[in-house]
């Protein structure tokens, strides 16, 4: 394995880790939220990932097969012509090669966007708990507001909003 192969099978792992960790992270995440708030309703993205990594497996396998058939016609021709078919093998090796980097950045992409749309379910999930949260406390008094905390070993000062956060803030964590 040459050096180049190395470096890139080194880069290709280490990137492969950090997105088992975060795939790993964001699972632990949704579930803990999950179980908190059952009725939040469940988005599955799933069949998005798997038909995208359909897309690129098909086209790493078209760009396979045309290159075994390269290979296997630059091996039925004569010396000078093969020479020139080495030339056009490596043009297409070339083209393959960008082809791959561009299935690569796209695929990098799509795992961005992906990561950005389980970011906004995650904010707006916790945004949902957060007022449904507050709900139970709406409506009390603040003398009630104040024994809720009292009975917590939390500050009682500040307005009716600032001791409904305090009580959140207690429940959530």
């Amino acid at each position: 394995m040459n050096t180049l192969t190395r470096q890139y099978s080194t880069v290709a792992n280490q990137a492969r880790t950090a997105a088992e960790k975060t795939a790993d992270l964001w699972g632990q995440r949704a579930r803990t939220l999950a179980d908190r708030l059952p009725e939040l309703p469940q988005i599955d993205l799933v069949p998005a990932v798997e038909r995208y990594f359909d897309l690129v497996q098909r086209t790493v396998d078209v760009n396979r097969r045309l290159a075994v058939r390269w290979a296997e016609a630059t091996s039925a021709l004569p010396g000078a012509v093969r020479e020139r078919a080495e030339s056009v093998g490596e043009v297409a090796r070339g083209k393959a090669a960008t082809a791959e980097q561009s299935a690569h950045e796209h695929a990098e992409r799509a795992s961005h966007e992906l990561a950005r749309e389980a970011r906004k379910i995650e904010r707006e999930q916790g945004r949902k708990a957060h007022a449904m949260a507050r709900e139970r406390y709406e409506g009390l008094t603040k003398a009630e507001l104040s024994e809720l905390l009292a009975k917590r070993g939390l500050p009682k000062s500040g307005n009716v909003d600032e001791l409904i956060e305090r009580l959140v803030e207690a429940d959530i964590s």
